[in-house]
């Protein structure tokens, strides 16, 4: 072997994982109403990356002070949504393996915000899988409203037992 070749492991189709509608994601991850921030998940690729779906609207109970002239998706909440769709991604890796656990942020590094999400924005939310040790994952993401990044963040989650 000259280190070309391609082993059948590299070369087979991802795990990919159909839609997570918005009962699938309840059913995965505890957050509700008024702090479940992800309406669809899609493109989940177990153990890689996915993709999470957030339709911004002016009903959003954070747009009563955030700010009431000038409605802007609070950044916190859009590292938020990062992390609820890397939670999605992390119990459909796990399995069923993952019943009864939770995903607790451990950092949030490198936060940047580059353009404001208002109402009427859908934000895809892109989350990669950097590395995976012991209970420990890290990520990077990027949110994008109409293909170009308003947000990108890189963290770590601990998946710990309720």
């Amino acid at each position: 072997m000259d280190g070309t070749e391609a082993t059948q492991a590299e070369t087979a189709a991802p795990d990919l994982v159909d839609t997570y509608d918005i009962g699938q994601i309840m059913r995965a991850i505890p957050h509700r109403y008024p702090f479940l921030l992800v309406d669809r998940v899609v493109e989940v690729v177990k153990n890689v990356s996915a993709v999470g779906i957030k339709n911004v609207s002016i009903n959003e109970n954070f747009f009563q002070g955030h700010f009431p002239e000038h409605p802007v998706m609070p950044g916190v909440l859009i590292i938020e949504c990062m992390a609820q769709t890397a939670a999605v991604l992390v119990v459909e890796s796990l399995g069923p393996d993952a019943r009864g656990k939770l995903v607790y942020f451990m950092t949030i590094e490198n936060a940047k915000f580059r353009k404001p999400v208002v109402p009427g924005d859908q934000m895809r939310v892109h989350v990669v899988r950097e590395k995976k040790r012991g209970n420990i994952w890290k990520f990077h993401a990027e949110a994008k409203v109409d293909g170009k990044v308003v947000a990108e963040a890189s963290y770590a989650a601990m998946i710990l037992d309720r």
